[in-house]
């Protein structure tokens, strides 16, 4: 008997023991199995910021950033929580997009707790676009059929970061005479990229978009508002739109101007005021998108594609011009803009990450070379100031240089270099 209890009692601890290392084999994987998010849960979240980003140094595309420069520029910006990258085109002589997938790839090999994710844009041109022939706006380009082709490659080689494909950039807004296309064009090839996604030839969550200006989705003049255009609206997983004050303090400056009953106040109250008056006009832009996407009976994600304000201008802009433009006023923009679209869970690409030089390179002085939040040399404009005071760039560098602050810190420096917009008399003189 005292025999066979033992034997009872040792078949007992090895099923027991048996039982938990089973559990442990089941148990062991779900630990390990890191959850896939998609853009549903990453758009819209401010978890996870959104920015736009090229990674170029020199005064011409034909330099590339090497993927060593690139994981530079990953780190920091993931220094500050930035998680969500949009980039423009998969050009087969350009390919600063694909070396920028191959460079987060890279850095979540060496860090399983790096996380990074990208809207690939796919970039879309009417024939003879940037040819010295005349651009014919009713017919795309035949390079347009490649490009799409290289972006779906890439959404298939890297489903775990490229989370949305954006076909076109301000593809269709008359504004931009060197290339801009019909809707028809846009339609057709978001439509061609839902059909892949339904045949299984693309991921199931990957989400579709193009991203323009706020008049192309209908936000603008009655010319825009075509039945191409409502149907892409039905076509499209969400509307990124874009939207820039910064630029209307020029063409479109009913905000912009002192009103006579401020002219006492001082100056930076009256920047301050002006600056809250440009976001209430992004704001009625980014409503005016919405409510014309509901007139046709839908209702889905808008989100700003891009936004941002320049920190030097010789044009339109600058001293000569609306004043609009210096480091303290990107820092008031900045500011508001997150705290606007964070709180109203809107994802805001924000242009840009870093100044890029081959933007205007004839004009370094040109506004287009001076949207970054970080100058070339890795300075953090004063928008940012206060991430270089937590420290959380410690140990980053860009091109060789910590990462320091503008103007050495110097507010009052700083200030030195800002203009108060013109009286609203002033303006209306001028127009």
């Amino acid at each position: 008997m005292k025999i066979r209890r033992i034997s009872v009692c040792i078949l007992s601890i090895v099923f027991m023991i048996s039982c938990k290392s089973e559990k442990n084999r089941e148990q062991q994987p779900l630990t390990q199995i890191k959850k896939e998010v998609t853009a549903k849960e990453i758009l819209g979240n401010p978890d996870y910021l959104a920015i736009s980003y090229g990674g170029y140094r020199g005064k011409t595309r034909d330099s590339q950033p090497s993927i060593a420069e690139l994981k530079e520029d990953l780190r920091i910006l993931s220094a500050m929580g930035v998680k969500l990258l949009r980039t423009y085109n998969v050009q087969p002589k350009l390919p600063h997009a694909s070396n920028v997938l191959k460079a987060i790839s890279e850095l979540k090999k060496e860090d399983e707790n790096f996380e990074m994710y990208v809207m690939l844009g796919a970039w879309i041109d009417c024939l003879n676009a940037w040819t010295d022939k005349a651009p014919n706006h009713d017919v795309e380009s035949p390079n347009n059929a490649g490009e799409i082709k290289r972006a779906v490659a890439l959404a298939n080689q890297y489903p775990d970061i490229v989370k949305i494909i954006a076909v076109g950039n301000e593809a269709m807004v008359k504004w931009a005479t060197s290339y801009y296309v019909q809707p028809e064009v846009i339609l057709k090839w978001v439509k061609h990229l839902q059909k892949l996604k339904g045949e299984g030839k693309l991921p199931k969550d990957l989400w579709i978009t193009s991203s323009d200006d706020f008049a192309s989705w209908g936000g603008g003049e009655s010319r825009y508002h075509v039945d191409d255009l409502n149907e892409l609206i039905k076509s499209v997983d969400f509307i990124s739109m874009h939207t820039y004050p910064y630029h209307n303090t020029h063409y479109n400056p009913e905000f912009w101007g002192v009103p006579e009953a401020h002219a006492n106040m001082p100056d930076t109250t009256k920047i301050e005021m002006a600056m809250e008056r440009a976001i209430k006009f992004a704001q009625k832009q980014y409503d005016s998108v919405t409510n014309y996407m509901k007139s046709v009976g839908v209702n889905k994600p808008v989100h700003i594609g891009e936004t941002g304000w320049a920190t030097t201008s010789t044009g339109y802009y600058g001293p000569n011009g609306s004043r609009a433009t210096d480091e303290y006023k990107q820092g008031l923009y900045y500011k508001l803009m997150r705290r606007w679209t964070n709180r109203a869970k809107i994802s805001c690409f924000y242009f840009e990450a870093f100044n890029e030089q081959w933007k205007d390179s004839h004009n370094p002085n040109g506004s287009e070379n001076h949207f970054g939040l970080f100058t070339i040399d890795g300075k953090a404009k004063y928008p940012i100031w206060d991430l270089v005071d937590k420290g959380i760039f410690e140990g980053l560098t860009r091109n060789g240089n910590a990462i320091t602050k503008t103007y050495n810190g110097d507010k009052n420096a700083l200030l030195e270099d800002v203009l108060v917009p013109p009286s609203e008399e002033d303006i209306m003189a001028k127009h």
